[in-house]
C-alpha cells in the first residue's frame, strides 16, 4: 500500500529531496511551496501524474493552509503522512534581533507548524491513522549563544509535538520530531538570515556562532538523502522513538546536555527537593 505525504518546503533543501526519496520509494507525495514553479522539476521514476500534486502554500497564511490542506485530500484522497519542514533561520544574539525578525522566524517555524497541523489533524483523527512529521533541529534541544530566535522556535515545537504525540496516540496517529545536525542543504546559505551585528559580540560565543553559519554553507558533513531515508524508516517502523536526532554531531551534543542535566539535577538535588512546606 502506498502512502501518500503532504510536504511543505518541498522546493529545496530537506524538504525537495525528502520528497524526491518518497516518490523514489513509490509512495506519493503533495508537494508545496510558496514558489510552486519551484517544483515543476519535481517528478517521480515513473511518468504517472498522479504521483506527485505541487500546490502553492505560505503556511503563514491560514486561511490558504486550510484551502490547500483541503484541496490536497479532494485530489489525493487522503494524508497519511505530514512532514512539517517549512522554515528558515535566523543568526543573531537576542540583543541583536529585531522585532520584526523575531517574530518572522515564529510565524513560520512555529505558527506554520500550528497552522499546518491543526488543519490536517481532523482528516487522521477521522480515519484514525497518519503521522505527523515535525522538522525540529539539535538547536531545538541544545539553545546555541547567537542562534537564540531558532532555538526559540524550535524548543516550541518540540514542545508543541510532544504534548501532541500524547493527544493523538489514542487515534492511532503518530508523531515523529526530527532533530538533524548540519546536513548538506542550503540551510545556512539561501535559508539563513543574519541580524546586524553588535560590536561586542563579535569575540563572544554568539559572534562564533555568526562566523561559522558563514563558512559551512555547501561543505557540512551529512547527505541529506540519508536523513530523507532515516525519516522513511521511521514513519514505516511502528517501533520508532518520538525524537530522531540525525547525524553524528547531533546525538553527540544532544547526549552531552542531557548528562549534564542529569549532572546538575544529582549535583543540586538537595537544594532542588527541600521545597515542602515543614508540616508535609
Amino acid at each position: 500500500m502506498t502512502d501518500v505525504w503532504f510536504i511543505t518546503g518541498a522546493s529545496t533543501g530537506l524538504g525537495r529531496t525528502l520528497a524526491e526519496t518518497v516518490l523514489a520509494h513509490g509512495d506519493r507525495v503533495i508537494a508545496t511551496a510558496r514558489n510552486v514553479a519551484a517544483l515543476d522539476d519535481l517528478t517521480g521514476p515513473d511518468p504517472d501524474p498522479d504521483r506527485v500534486i505541487r500546490l502553492p502554500l505560505d503556511v503563514t497564511d491560514p486561511p490558504r493552509v486550510r484551502a490547500a490542506v483541503a484541496e490536497a485530500i479532494e485530489r489525493a484522497g487522503a494524508i497519511d503522512v505530514l512532514v512539517n519542514n517549512a522554515g528558515h533561520g535566523l543568526v543573531g544574539a537576542l540583543e541583536e534581533l529585531t522585532d520584526e525578525q523575531f517574530a518572522r522566524v515564529m510565524g513560520t517555524n512555529v505558527f506554520g507548524v500550528f497552522a499546518v497541523t491543526r488543519a490536517v489533524l481532523p482528516h487522521m483523527r477521522a480515519r484514525r491513522r497518519g503521522h505527523i512529521v515535525q522538522l525540529s533541529s539539535v538547536g531545538g534541544v541544545v539553545g546555541n549563544p547567537g542562534h537564540a530566535a531558532y532555538a526559540t522556535a524550535k524548543f516550541a515545537v518540540e514542545g508543541l509535538s510532544e504534548a501532541l504525540a500524547g493527544e493523538v496516540a489514542p487515534f492511532g496517529v503518530r508523531v515523529t520530531i526530527v532533530e538533524p545536525g548540519p546536513f548538506r542543504t542550503g540551510f545556512a546559505g539561501r535559508s539563513m538570515n543574519f541580524a546586524e551585528p553588535i560590536d561586542d559580540y563579535r569575540d563572544t560565543p554568539a559572534g562564533a556562532l555568526r562566523a561559522r553559519f558563514s563558512a559551512q554553507d555547501g561543505v557540512q558533513p551529512n547527505d541529506p538523502v540519508r536523513a530523507a531515508e532515516a525519516i522513511i524508516t521511521a514513519v514505516r517502523d511502528s517501533s520508532s522513538p518520538l525524537r530522531l536526532p540525525l547525524g553524528p554531531e547531533a546525538v553527540s551534543r544532544i547526549r552531552q546536555k542531557l548528562r549534564s542535566q542529569l549532572a546538575d539535577i544529582e549535583a543540586w538535588e538537595k537544594v532542588l527537593l527541600d521545597t515542602r512546606f515543614p508540616d508535609s
